[in-house]
């Protein structure tokens, strides 16, 4: 899978409430008891690499499976999903089912755009099997608005030949030896401060899904925003970037000033030993020859921590009722045990169904691996509808306190633009 539907936090192109369009008549025919022929269903998503050819076959299993529901696809880039959904729904010809990236959800929840899914998670056997942690990134305000098709933890991808150059024979465990074994990992032949070899390529600002520092964060029992409030001026919140802040300026365990594709492109050139990423670094490292190891971030004073990327599918509040109720079978196929294992496997996603049995989840070790390091982690920012202004405001702080400014400072500097997003 390729990063590109992970940053896909543009703004909307329209901001306008969506009223009226749950009584819009819904692209698709309309069938069912009583109709002529089946429901057909449009269902926008961004999925382009290896994980959209087994979710096309997935979907032309699941119509050939019945004659009641017809699933037609659309595939475009996320930012165009994001682009583009208001406005089609307001003109009457958007999709009855859409994915996008899961800190997208609320902003569409929040617009009336999206119709609730309470009723499939009470009544469905299903639903009943999708992980606690993967169905909590759904909720909007206490309503279910989405169901999962990608919950995946952030995880540290490494190079375990340089692992074996610097004699490093198990991955650490800890924080400090995490800055230990990047320091070892540090080379700087020439000695002229700029090293050949980093140990990390840690991003400062723009990194993955916006996930690598709440990962940080939460490692030290530090938070972003709890209960629609911000927390991140909080004394583990500055103690952590002062500590990350100092490996990287002093111990120049990774470069400054990196945005998450830049640390991509120092591991896979072989400059760096460990980034921070998720399952399509492993496409990533064997394109580029890496013999790799994927393991859990490890573990801060707080425990061990990570959050997860998602990517959510829902129903637009442009599908009518019978069409409604047509998504909700076709999520049902999805969550069921055989599906489940299939799009796991196929995309490297860990299964989003508890019934998926383990040695199945055995047959990819990516799969495997996020799966183990999975029950650590927690969703980003779950209901929050302002989230890429939540998150802009981190960026800004953790760029800042890399280059060398107060974190402190920084920080309750960042709240104020947090709490003033979360008010808006």
């Amino acid at each position: 899978m390729k990063k590109s539907w992970v940053g896909a936090a543009a703004m909307l192109a329209a901001t306008g409430m969506l009223a009226g369009c749950a009584s819009q008549s819904g692209s698709g025919t309309s069938g069912g008891t009583g109709s002529s022929g089946p429901v057909t269903l449009t269902f926008w998503h961004g999925y382009t690499e290896a994980d959209g050819d087994v979710l096309q076959e997935i979907i032309e299993e699941f119509n050939d499976s019945q004659d009641e529901v017809t699933i037609e696809t659309e595939v475009k880039t996320w930012a165009v999903i994001d682009e583009t959904l208001l406005t089609s729904l307001s003109a009457g010809n958007g999709p009855q089912i859409v994915a996008m990236p899961a800190e997208r959800l609320p902003v569409y929840a929040d617009k009336k755009a999206l119709t609730p899914l309470d009723e499939f998670y009470s009544g469905d056997e299903n639903a009943a099997s999708i992980p606690d942690a993967a169905a909590e990134m759904e909720i909007v305000d206490g309503v279910h608005y989405g169901v999962p098709t990608g919950f995946v933890p952030l995880s540290v991808f490494y190079n375990k030949a340089l692992f074996d150059e610097a004699g490093i024979e198990e991955f650490p465990a800890t924080w400090d030896e995490w800055v230990a074994a990047a320091k070892e990992l540090t080379i700087d032949e020439d000695g002229d401060g700029t090293p050949e070899q980093y140990g990390l390529a840690l991003a400062d600002h723009a990194t993955v899904g916006n996930g690598v520092w709440p990962s940080l964060f939460f490692g030290n029992g530090g938070d972003i925003v709890q209960d629609g409030t911000s927390v991140i001026n909080s004394p583990e919140n500055v103690e952590t970037l002062e500590y990350w802040a100092q490996a990287v300026r002093e111990d120049k365990i990774s470069p400054t000033g990196l945005s998450g594709i830049d640390t991509d492109e120092l591991y896979s050139s072989g400059k760096a030993a460990m980034t921070i990423g998720g399952p399509w670094m492993s496409f990533i490292s064997a394109d580029n020859n890496i013999d790799y190891g994927i393991a859990g971030i490890p573990a801060g004073p707080a425990g061990e921590a990570s959050a997860a990327i998602g990517v959510s599918m829902a129903v637009t509040a442009q599908a009518e009722e019978n069409e409604a109720a047509a998504a909700q079978e076709f999520f049902s196929y999805f969550f069921s045990p055989d599906v489940a294992a299939k799009w796991s496997l196929g995309s490297g996603w860990p299964p989003l169904s508890d019934e998926v049995a383990a040695e199945q989840v055995a047959e990819n070790p990516v799969v495997a691996s996020l799966t183990e390091i999975a029950p650590s982690s927690r969703p980003l920012l779950p209901g929050v509808v302002n989230s890429s202004d939540v998150l802009a405001a981190m960026d800004e702080a953790t760029q800042k306190a890399l280059a060398g400014e107060d974190p402190g400072q920084l920080l309750e500097q960042a709240d104020q633009a947090i709490s003033s997003a979360l008010q808006n």
